[in-house]
């Protein structure tokens, strides 16, 4: 595969940079200059900066860097490192810029270029603010305003609103590329998992399965009758994140509550089988925790929680404490379902216990109550997905970058992983995210989705155990990202292995690379 980095890296450079090279004006060689998103550059694009060329002896292109593109919740879909080697790539374009600021009027300034390129659409209709701004900047050192004649310059938004494009190996290369991280770093990173020790602490779920078939309906009544057929029961919630983290290859410690029941039976039995060492609190006035959805041909028809989410008692949440101080651990996993276990009051109790040294993490999966992930502050890693940040933060309206800076100040942590769904993670990994942009999004690797439900799980464990080897946030994203999408491609939360892991790297550098 062609290493745009290697072969066009060259053309991207700094403002000031490309100010030593073009000299001051009155220059010997005429330089122009574009701005745009680029998100998707299209043959609009293309004649425009043909046009500009034309003009002058240099072009100069400059692009809008991520966190300031504002249109479109999602966008852009084209990382600016990319889109940066996209123009370079083209022959035309002499010199890239990713600006840093909103507007191109800093880099006008200080680059002074003999003519300002826009787009027809700009004047079409009358010239907008922005584009006047722009204007009295160039006329003003005695430059000049150039825009593109003939047809319209059609915006790539146009475009992307009728397909997003399906770039995610390609996204991934270049990140790679700009972190200088290989596909056998990520497998050497996979294999130096083993070993490691973790405490995970959270609330057990019984995910049951009434599996039954519509057989009709009373007369009287909107009852539908249905039969019984067969029920499964699988252990959850933070149990389910004890044996991932036990299939990778970690000695795992699970710290819970369970009622008196048949259920705790049966979770001790699994994790048992699973290698994961229970520390189970027995609360008798409470069941444990059981959510039986009931399948009428394939639909499901209704679905029975039977729980308790009174906070622990005292008791049990002096247990947990000096369990969770007493035991020796590479990191501890604060896995909170918001089922008793996790409350504004056992919160800054639980976190004072965690050992000096261990890493921290916290992640919050509130289905039908509401958690708060920033109540865990000051952790190595979180791992939120967009509604729990939207409601952690009060921020219904913010774009995904801006809503993930805010979480990421708002938790004080070290690094945030934003779980995205079906489009992927964004990792924040830096206190100077707004100047740097450390964000990073990594696609989903999904390939055939046959159940979603435990991904987030999977994405933990493996995130977790990686930033344990390699204090890597990019790579522990990768590697949770990849659990997260065989997960997905499982019937059922089923723990995610090495050997699963290993087999998606191959499958994805073969189509990274086209080999």
């Amino acid at each position: 595969m062609v290493d745009l980095r290697e072969r066009y890296g060259h053309k991207i450079m700094t403002p000031d940079q490309i100010a030593k090279v073009i000299g001051a004006r009155p220059r010997q060689h005429t330089a122009i200059m574009c701005h745009g998103v680029f998100d998707v550059v299209h043959p609009g694009h293309l004649r425009h900066l043909l046009y500009a060329k034309s003009k002058a002896d240099i072009l100069i292109v400059s692009l809008t860097r991520d966190a300031h593109i504002e249109k479109g919740r999602f966008r852009p879909h084209v990382p600016q490192e990319l889109r940066a080697l996209n123009l370079a790539a083209f022959e035309m374009v002499d010199h890239v810029i990713i600006d840093e600021n909103r507007t191109p009027l800093a880099n006008i300034e200080l680059l002074q270029p003999d003519f300002f390129a826009k787009g027809y659409e700009y004047v079409a209709d009358g010239l907008p603010q922005k584009t006047h701004e722009e204007m009295s900047l160039v006329e003003a050192y005695g430059g000049e305003m150039i825009f593109t004649p003939g047809d319209l310059v059609y915006s790539s938004s146009n475009l992307i609103n009728l397909a997003p494009p399906r770039i995610k190996y390609d996204k991934l290369v270049t990140l790679l590329g700009a972190e200088k991280i290989t596909f056998d770093d990520i497998r050497n990173t996979l294999a130096s998992l083993r070993g490691k020790r973790v405490h995970v602490v959270g609330d057990t779920i019984v995910d049951s399965f009434t599996e039954t078939t519509v057989i009709g309906g009373q007369t009287k009544t909107p009852t539908i009758s249905v039969r019984y057929d067969n029920r499964r029961d699988y252990v959850g919630g933070a149990a389910i994140v004890a044996k991932h983290l036990r299939a990778a290859g970690a000695e795992v410690i699970f710290s819970t509550v369970l009622g008196d029941d048949d259920l705790k039976d049966f979770v001790l039995d699994d994790l048992k089988q699973a290698g994961v060492i229970a520390n189970a609190n027995i609360d008798a006035t409470r069941p444990t925790t059981n959510k039986n959805a009931i399948v009428a041909d394939g639909y499901r028809l209704l679905k029975i929680d039977t729980l308790d989410n009174r906070p622990i008692s005292g008791g049990t949440l002096e247990s947990l404490t000096k369990a969770i101080a007493a035991t020796e651990v590479d990191a501890v996993v604060f896995s909170d379902f918001r089922h008793g276990l996790f409350s504004r009051q056992t919160i800054p109790t639980l976190i004072e216990a965690i050992p000096s040294g261990a890493f921290r993490v916290a992640d919050s999966q509130v289905a039908s109550r509401w958690g708060n992930i920033t109540e865990f502050q000051d952790f190595d890693l979180i791992t939120p997905n967009e509604r729990e940040a939207r409601f952690s933060t009060g921020d219904q309206d913010s774009h995904i970058r801006p809503l993930a800076s805010h979480l990421y100040d708002a938790a004080r942590c070290k690094t945030l992983m934003l779980k995205l769904g079906d489009r992927g993670v964004l990792t924040c990994r830096n206190r100077d995210h707004y100047a740097i942009d450390d964000a990073v999004i990594i696609d989903s690797f999904a390939d055939n989705v046959l159940d979603p439900v435990g991904a987030g799980d999977a994405l933990l464990a493996y995130a977790t155990l990686s930033m344990l080897v390699k204090p890597d946030a990019v790579t522990a994203t990768i590697l949770g990202s990849m659990a997260a999408a065989i997960e997905c491609e499982k019937d059922g939360n089923i723990p995610v292995t090495p050997e699963d892991v290993l087999g998606k790297i191959d499958l994805v550098e073969q189509h990274a690379t086209f080999r």
